[in-house]
């Protein structure tokens, strides 16, 4: 992490500049949170502390500590407190005088070389140091994030050849490391890359859905079925707020040329979208814009009359290809292959015509679109499905001109050749290409694997261990690469790291279904085998003689967290859930989690009963963090863990850290000696559960107390495994299997 940005200022609580602060805190700063004075009568710093608050409801912090790091104030008494800042963040209003005003006195109080950048998304950066001094125009960015902070990870960073290259590299570092941001620089124009392309898309796309007499159900499935995105466009309208239109899509129009095909799509003058206005139906913030709810049901609005009506949702099956075959839409010669080729090719058409003047690498085009506004896909990607010369086909139809971009990539025979655009980026620019499974993979670095799991060769000597089942689940298959690993740690391989590229899970755990079907199927002796077979395997994992890194992010649950609660750390992304949730289908963690929580609270000074007691109040509420530094409160998670922000550097940090403790003389554990407190008594964690609550309570006090002595962790286990199955022999505990699968909804009997 970058050691030269240790304290930000932020000034504006508002929505954005409040989440701003929000994620440099999480990332462990301190932040300076400024806003105008309190009114009459209320605290000087009421408005900075009421958007901290809101932060804090919302959950823009990833855990409790994070509000403490955030000092409030306002701009009037407390300014003088950004000369401590070596970054400044300014996030007020969109208006010009008011930011010139505010960066007049910031410069005189800012300590030199500090970064100052403004999160605006309507201003350019020449407007913006009009009249400033060469200093200040050398520290100034152009910061745009994307809300809400802590989720969304585009960052948008434009600069101009007055920036001190210096400044711009430490920012962007400290964008990607310390708060997670995958970096888009972008040029000085209006909108930058994301808003630029996609605000267009979206006029477009509302406007060619009436052009083409499709219903707001309809044209938003056809989007969704092109996956960009989910929402759909009417839906998403709806999600942002119509209200932003007069603002937002005004300023693009009154930026751009006449001859840009933006003003063809003017939907701030489109009666349909001033009337929505006008009427205050903003969308989801007001009740209802395109959709809204009644008690009677989903409404739609008539994209004639602007009348509301019963909604008719379009189901995924009526759509050409069944809503997933993206050839057979676009090949559909009536209305729903019309539209989604009409807005399509609009879309290419606009960005191969422009991304080499708004990006420095215009394949970040693509990036823009998937981060900043949830496309699965980008529309150089689109367009590759589609076929560059069918796209320049359909153009030459409908008598628009052919962008040279798109030329050169029809005769390509594509925007992407080898995973690599066909416009190479300016000097210095584009990102460094992350450490990926799928990349060691084509290389062809496989040094053993299965259809479920893969043992990848991740150079130094470190292997990295791949699951990739659904939701990267523990079958059997993984569990035979496991084996055939563990001989060559500490011979072929120095260190191994477990992690992989799903963008959902680490690993959900074992397939609750492939358990169930053991239970029903009567085949006990199996269903032994595959437990024990479990343990001894996690066992080897935990005192291989070479160490090994669990790479966690998203869902990492039951068996999978007991995989990652195995190795000698965890390298953890921000925004890893982690949790035990066995009991919600009446079992125990019996892979060593039981033991491995216990063992954990030893580890961190608590004594024997304050240990068991966490580590039972964690299994038994079945709960999963909603961060890593939730992992960290409960236990789940050491201090000498690792916590990365960006996810794109997990796998690489993970590697390193392993090769790192192999060359530092590694050692595998002796043995893990726990002990367990004598006599637990767990019952007032049942509150008001069922008798079988109790009974599962009863099992993990096994587990985790009667003690009078030391265990090792193998021992411990062992209770863990006779636990686990008295509880897979009684009734109740299939009935949970079952209702789980059946609704995936837990079963209190």
């Amino acid at each position: 992490m970058p050691r030269d940005i240790a304290c930000v200022a932020v000034i504006g609580a508002g929505a954005m500049g409040g989440g701003i602060a929000a994620q440099f805190a999480n990332a462990g700063l301190k932040v300076i949170l400024l806003d105008v004075p309190g009114p009459e009568g209320a605290a000087p710093d009421a408005p900075a502390r009421a958007g901290l608050e809101r932060q804090v409801r919302i959950q823009g912090f990833m855990g409790p500590t994070g509000p403490g790091r955030v000092v409030t104030g306002n701009v009037l008494r407390d300014l003088p407190l950004v000369a401590e800042a070596d970054w400044i963040v300014e996030a007020v209003a969109e208006r010009l005088d008011v930011k010139r005003d505010l960066y007049a006195r910031i410069e005189a109080l800012r300590k030199p070389g500090s970064i100052v950048s403004s999160n605006t998304s309507t201003l350019l950066h020449a407007q913006l140091v009009e009249g400033m001094s060469d200093a200040f125009r050398r520290d100034f960015l152009i910061t745009h994030f994307f809300n809400p902070p802590r989720l969304m990870p585009l960052l948008e960073i434009v600069s101009t050849p007055e920036t001190d290259p210096a400044l711009l590299d430490r920012a962007r570092r400290a964008a990607q490391q310390v708060l997670g941001k995958t970096v888009i620089d972008c040029r000085d124009t209006p909108g930058f890359v994301a808003n630029r392309i996609g605000c267009f898309w979206m006029a477009a796309a509302a406007l060619l859905a009436r052009e083409h007499r499709l219903t707001v159900e309809e044209a938003d499935a056809v989007h969704q079925a092109m996956g960009v995105p989910r929402t759909g466009v009417f839906g998403l309208f709806d999600l942002i707020g119509i209200d932003l239109v007069p603002q937002v899509w005004r300023s693009l129009v009154d930026g751009l040329p006449a001859t840009d095909r933006f003003h063809r799509y003017d939907i701030a003058a489109d009666p349909m979208f001033r009337t929505l206005v006008e009427q205050g139906r903003f969308g989801r913030k007001s009740g209802g814009g395109f959709f809204r709810k009644t008690q009677a049901g989903l409404q739609a609005s008539d994209l004639a009359s602007g009348d509301w009506r019963p909604a008719a949702p379009v189901a995924p099956g009526d759509l050409p290809g069944g809503g997933k075959d993206l050839a057979a839409l676009l090949a559909d010669p009536g209305r729903h292959g019309g539209y989604a080729r009409a807005v399509l090719g609009e879309v290419v058409a606009y960005a191969t015509d422009h991304a080499p003047e708004i990006a420095a690498d215009p394949s970040d085009v693509d990036a823009g679109m998937q981060l900043g506004y949830a496309w699965r896909r980008g529309p150089f990607v689109l367009a590759d499905r589609w076929g560059p010369e069918r796209v320049t086909a359909h153009l030459e139809s409908t008598g628009l001109p052919v962008p040279a971009l798109l030329a050169r990539a029809a005769k390509a025979g594509g925007f992407y050749r080898d995973g690599h655009f066909l416009a190479a980026p300016a000097a210095g620019a584009g990102r460094e290409v992350p450490l990926t499974a799928a990349g060691l993979r084509a290389q062809g670095w496989i040094l053993l694997g299965n259809d479920s799991a893969s043992l990848l060769d991740a150079g130094d000597g470190i292997g990295l261990l791949q699951i990739h089942t659904k939701m990267n689940s523990l079958h059997p298959e993984v569990l035979d690469v496991i084996e055939e690993t563990l001989p060559l740690l500490g011979a072929r391989l120095h260190g191994l790291v477990i992690g992989n590229d799903d963008p959902r899970a680490f690993s959900a755990g074992a397939d609750l279904r492939f358990i169930l079907s053991l239970i029903e199927g009567g085949r006990r002796a199996d269903m032994e085998a595959f437990i024990d077979r479990g343990q001894r395997l996690f066992l080897g994992l935990r005192h291989a003689p070479a160490p090994v890194i669990a790479a966690v992010h998203g869902f990492a649950l039951g068996g999978g967290c007991e995989l990652a609660l195995h190795a000698d750390r965890i390298v953890a992304h921000a925004e890893a859930h982690m949790g035990l949730p066995e009991v919600l289908v009446g079992l125990i963690p019996a892979w060593g989690g039981c033991t491995s929580l216990l063992a954990r609270g030893l580890q961190a000074g608590l004594a024997p009963d304050e240990a068991a007691r966490r580590a039972a109040a964690t299994i038994f509420s079945a709960s999963q963090s909603g961060s890593a530094e939730e992992a960290l409160a409960a236990g789940i998670l050491l201090p000498q863990d690792r916590l990365v922000m960006n996810r794109d550097l997990l796998l690489a940090t993970a590697c390193r850290m392993a090769a790192e403790m192999a060359a530092q003389g590694y050692a595998p554990p002796a043995g893990l000696a726990v002990t367990p407190p004598d006599g637990l008594d767990l019952s007032e964690l049942a509150g008001e559960g069922s008798d079988y609550d109790r009974h599962v309570l009863r099992g993990l006090a096994r587990v985790l107390g009667g003690g009078g002595g030391g265990r090792s962790d193998a021992e411990n286990m062992a209770i863990e495994r006779q636990v686990l199955f008295d509880l897979i022999d009684r009734p109740e505990t299939r009935q949970r299997m079952e209702h789980m699968l059946g609704t995936g909804k837990p079963l209190r009997n």
